[in-house]
């Protein structure tokens, strides 16, 4: 099926992923075209045909000023018929950053970054949700770039011990910051969506000057994303950081698996330039455009990998069981269910199976140890295939109700409404919440096609 692999040796950051993919074939002025529906002014997007250690790619950056697009150092006419040819080799405010810092960045230029980048004190995570959602951009675009932007927002909610709509963001909020999350979803849905893989996330060393004091790398932000989607991060020798968080967050969000290529056929190599010279490997993102083979079938399904911790147990107190289930779900399991089964000296028991991520297997492995008579955990791990999942608002004659909606090869094949939202509807209306539901499901539901 159609892929796309990153290959992080040296990081990433938005302005990187975006300019990879314009090497991979998006079309600039189609991505310019599609940000205009933000309706967001005071920036213009420049890209630029560059070299970075000998490799040739683009470099894409957004500038802040007047909104239209450069296409630089291949003499391309764009609007009024007037060419521009940039050389960026001036500082200017570079927009990937979403963390309060100022410090020098592998994939900026070597200047202090400030924290207005131009747009006062820049937008909360409200603002910006909104923004997004009253934009005439894709739904899929919509709930993309608003996932990303949700991951930082909890990233930065907890470094700072607030809820993550309380927060209110300098970096994030900055029109750059939003071009580049919102940039790198349109790009991604110009490609046509293709399944994302990457390789092993490598990080560089060293300290950063944040606005709460002087920081290691991997940046606070970066790693409580990184961190929240269970991803491991390897530090190299480079003296430099080279991951954003933008880029931390766009991989959380799209990256189904993260390991060495594996049956990729390369059929078109794409590389977004950064702007330092690094001192122990290219300053460049590699992504490669291909086919991957699909067990199963060529379905645009999602994929992931689960562990599945099992235990086998005939002893032990059911309300015990109970609050087995309530902590693995704290600590991160996917569900959790018990199955009545027969065991030997024909003793009555159950079989425990937790579901999980890899990043929470040993977790709640320890945890089925310690809080049940368990004396040993069996851990085996299944490659998963998901529905596409898109959320949407079905109008009913008792309110509005959250639906959640499973998609295969375009098609709709699930509809799902919200239990949460049918409750607070169903008591808002003094109406039984089995009718808010089928009323919610017909809503939702779309028209069988006419043959």
């Amino acid at each position: 099926m159609n892929t796309l692999y990153l290959d992080l040796f040296s990081g990433i950051s938005g302005d990187m992923f975006i300019g990879a993919l314009i090497d991979l074939g998006v079309d600039p002025h189609q991505l310019e075209r599609e940000l205009q529906k933000l309706h967001l002014d005071g920036y213009h997007l420049h890209d630029a045909r560059k070299h970075k250690s000998s490799i040739e790619g683009v470099k894409f950056d957004v500038h802040l000023g007047d909104t239209h697009l450069h296409k630089a150092e291949e003499g391309h006419s764009h609007g009024g018929g007037h060419t521009h040819h940039h050389e960026h080799g001036h500082d200017h405010h570079h927009h990937d950053h979403d963390h309060d810092h100022d410090h020098d960045h592998d994939h900026a230029h070597d200047h202090q970054h400030t924290h207005d980048h131009g747009s006062g004190h820049g937008r909360n995570y409200a603002e910006i949700k909104n923004l997004i959602s009253q934009s005439e951009l894709s739904d899929w675009v919509k709930a993309k770039a608003l996932a990303v932007f949700h991951r930082i927002a909890m990233a930065e909610g907890k470094i700072h011990g607030v809820p993550a709509e309380e927060v209110h963001f300098h970096e994030v909020g900055a029109v750059d910051s939003i071009v580049d999350v919102v940039g790198a979803c349109i790009a991604l849905e110009i490609l046509g969506k293709p399944r994302v893989l990457a390789g092993p996330v490598y990080e560089g060393f060293g300290w950063i000057q944040c606005d709460h004091g002087r920081f290691p790398i991997p940046a606070p932000a970066t790693l409580a994303i990184l961190g929240a989607r269970g991803i491991e991060v390897s530090q190299c020798e480079e003296p430099h950081e080279l991951i954003t968080p933008t880029g931390a967050a766009i991989l959380a969000e799209f990256a189904e698996s993260f390991g060495p290529m594996r049956s990729v056929v390369a059929e078109k190599i794409g590389y977004g330039l950064g702007t330092r010279d690094n001192k122990t490997r290219p300053n460049v993102l590699r992504a490669i455009l291909g086919m991957a083979a699909a067990k199963g079938g060529d379905h645009d399904w999602e994929h992931d990998t689960v562990v599945m911790l099992e235990a086998n147990i005939d002893d032990l107190n059911p309300e015990i069981l109970g609050h087995v289930m309530d902590r693995a779900f704290s600590t991160g399991a996917l569900d959790v269910f018990y199955t009545p089964i027969h065991m030997k000296k024909n003793r009555p028991g159950v079989k425990l199976t937790v579901l999980c991520g890899e990043a929470e297997a040993e977790n709640l492995t320890e945890l089925v140890l310690r809080e049940t008579s368990a004396f040993g955990v069996r851990r085996l791990t299944a490659e998963r295939r998901k529905l596409q999942r898109e959320f949407t608002v079905a109008q009913t004659s008792f309110g509005e109700v959250a639906v959640k909606l499973g998609k295969l090869d375009s098609n709709i094949v699930q509809v799902a409404p919200e239990f949460e939202s049918c409750k607070t509807v169903a008591a808002r209306a003094g109406v039984p919440i089995k009718e808010v539901y089928a009323a919610a499901l017909r809503a939702a539901t779309p028209e069988p096609k006419k043959p």
